[in-house]
């Protein structure tokens, strides 16, 4: 089974003989053996297996001085071949620096002791003459930057380029001739046009004759290979990447490590990355501008910035990168814009005091956003208080400290509703369930500023109303509408208490008694009231906060002054007592366990198979009472909203 060769150069393919070897029980070892010098043209040099104690092993038929010069120069041709050469740059890299020298003192050595035997032979041929036989004594390598060449040669294959007489003794020759060159050329390369734009960054510039840098991304060395600056997956990704980081780092409460900040591979394969870089981009450029732009430049700047947040094609996309982002880096994303946005309005007010902070709407569309998924629909809120409408408010105005902190909060709100769809015999059945409705207000500073420049932590608005309407906008399909829960018929139980109450308004505001006399009765109440109505095709749904002494709807109402004065009132100490209407944070959660009554619609049979839109249309109210801070004020904001989603009627 000897392998055949084409040339006298071709190296003997071992690798492939024993590839193919016929199965081991049919191995017969007088005939399976491998020319290892074909060319030879005396008995020439074999590989065969041979059977020792029932095991099978490799061996080399032995080289004898009458086989070894024809055998050495065939194996010398296939170690010259430009195959063989580049396979042994392969080999020297896989070795490693350490192993590759030993590897070429071994090969050297046995080079030295044949050049020796050969001139042994022939006095007259010149060590010059005997040249050494392996490509490998010199390879080289090119890398970003670098240009490396690695020598190994016997020193006894080097030209002789003079010498004196006499000849030196057998001592000294053996001496000069069993060493070996290594020798190692590195050059550093750089061309000069390149060197200008390896490092370089984006900065975003104010124009005046000298330009102003407002801000600049970190560093990037674009990939010399890629001809275009986004050709290149690494400066792109680096760049998106660094942008998103930077947005980040204007929140105020960074919870989330840059190392942890990931986003699939495929973001940046998408069609629509494009318009994810510019709107990244574009929320980037609005906070810079508010925080760094002068003032002469940060009006016009904002305004048109403005516009270009609020333009629907910037409200699409600002949903995909949302979703990108996921729930936690989405928080705090909106936290950083919404923070930028709430300096801006304070600042438009402090030029003009007559501007009322709802006539300086939040400029970013983020502020509500909806998605629809198999059997849930989503809608999720942001928006800085200060920018919500006030409905209404009590005098005197509040103090310095108070104001900060109400104003350095944002409204979190996430509404999310179950559907169903059941095929009935002669119509179709939407079902729509409440799965969860979270409501928070979450301050847009640190703890440690809301103490020193505030009134404290707990001085904040909080949730009184809720009201949503979920509508189906194609109202000729629509049967009919049902909800599932009645209007309240509450247990009233009679008392006989009377009571007695003294009144005094001086002009002092901070002093009140009043006196009255009536005859109260006692109704047992939970402070949410919930309350489904219909209204055409519409579905209504509230929840009401009460007063948990006089049972009065908190959003409409105004506590007296005694009330809020008196340190025992129920909107006191409201985020730690025990019967607090709140959570813990001072927000509201309405989930399916208490108010998952259902709604439904009967649909017509013949729109099976369609997609249907549906409006949810919400507005939530916000309310101050004090907490902690010795106040009068109160006030109450309100917030709408608009989104639509969609039903697959399968």
């Amino acid at each position: 089974m000897a392998s055949s060769s084409s040339s006298s150069s071709s190296s003997s393919d071992v690798y492939a003989w024993l590839e193919n070897l016929p199965p081991i029980p049919q191995w017969k070892t007088d005939s399976m053996s491998m020319n290892l010098c074909p060319f030879s043209s005396i008995p020439s040099l074999k590989l065969s297996i041979k059977n020792n104690n029932s095991s099978f092993s490799l061996y080399m038929c032995r080289s004898t001085s009458d086989l070894r010069s024809s055998c050495l120069s065939t194996l010398k041709d296939q170690f010259a071949c430009p195959k063989s050469r580049e396979v042994s740059k392969k080999l020297m890299r896989i070795l490693g620096s350490n192993t590759e020298e030993q590897w070429m003192r071994s090969i050297n050595l046995a080079i030295t002791n044949w050049i020796l035997e050969l001139q042994g032979e022939n006095a007259d041929c010149p060590s010059s003459n005997c040249k050494t036989p392996s490509p490998l004594f010199s390879y080289s390598f090119s890398t970003y930057g670098l240009w490396k060449v690695q020598l190994y040669c016997p020193v006894i294959s080097m030209l002789v380029e003079k010498s004196s007489s006499p000849s030196p003794d057998e001592n000294l020759l053996l001496s000069l001739n069993y060493h070996q060159l290594e020798g190692v050329i590195q050059l550093n390369h750089k061309n000069s046009q390149l060197r200008t734009i390896t490092h370089h960054s984006l900065s975003i510039c104010a124009d005046y004759n000298l330009p102003l840098s407002l801000w600049s991304s970190k560093t990037f060395s674009p990939n010399p290979i890629s001809k275009k600056l986004l050709d290149d997956h690494e400066t792109v990704s680096f760049l998106f990447h660094n942008i998103i980081e930077n947005v980040l780092s204007y929140s105020p409460n960074r919870s989330i490590s840059s190392n942890l900040l990931r986003f699939p591979r495929s973001t940046y394969s998408e069609n629509n990355f494009k318009d994810l870089f510019n709107f990244s981009f574009l929320s980037l450029t609005f906070i810079i501008c508010i925080y760094e732009a002068t003032s002469d430049l940060r009006s016009s700047c904002l305004s048109t910035l403005k516009d270009q947040s609020a333009c629907p094609k910037s409200r699409e996309v600002s949903k995909k990168l949302m979703r990108i982002l996921g729930s936690n880096t989405e928080e705090q994303w909106m936290r950083s814009i919404n923070l930028a946005i709430t300096n801006w309005i304070l600042e438009l007010q402090g030029e003009n005091a007559e501007c009322p902070s709802s006539n300086c709407k939040t400029p970013s569309p983020l502020f509500s956003y909806s998605f629809s998924t198999y059997g849930l629909w989503k809608v999720q809120l942001y928006c800085p208080v200060i920018s919500m409408l006030v409905e209404k408010s009590s005098s005197p105005s509040p103090d310095e400290n108070l104001l900060f902190s109400l104003n350095y909060h944002q409204l979190e709100g996430v509404i999310q509703f179950n559907h169903k769809v059941i095929i009935q015999e002669k119509w179709i059945e939407v079902r729509v369930n409440t799965d969860n409705i979270r409501c928070d207000v979450m301050k847009l500073v640190t703890d440690k500023f809301m103490k020193e420049r505030g009134a404290g932590t707990s001085e904040k608005h909080f949730p009184s109303r809720i009201a949503l309407q979920i509508t189906p906008t194609m109202q000729a399909n629509i049967i009919s509408i049902s909800v599932s829960k009645s209007s309240e018929n509450p247990t009233r139980e009679i008392g006989t208490e009377k009571s007695i109450e003294a009144s005094f308004e001086p002009p002092n505001p901070h002093m009140g008694i009043n006196f009255t006399a009536a005859e109260t009765m006692t109704i047992s109440l939970k402070p949410w009231k919930f309350e489904q109505s219909v209204h055409g095709n519409t579905a209504i749904l509230n929840w009401f906060l009460h007063d948990s002494v006089n049972g009065r709807e908190v959003f409409s109402s105004k506590p007296s002054k005694f009330a809020l004065l008196q340190p025992k009132a129920w909107f006191k100490h409201r985020y730690s007592n025990a019967h607090r209407p709140f959570t813990r944070q001072g927000g509201v959660v309405f989930a399916g366990d208490e108010y998952g009554e259902s709604v439904s619609w009967k649909v017509d049979k013949a729109c099976m198979g369609e997609s249907m839109k549906w409006e949810i249309k919400g507005w939530i109210w916000l309310t101050y009472w004090p907490n902690k801070h010795r106040t009068l004020y109160t006030e109450t904001r309100r917030l709408e909203f608009r989104e639509i989603v969609y039903l697959t009627l399968v």
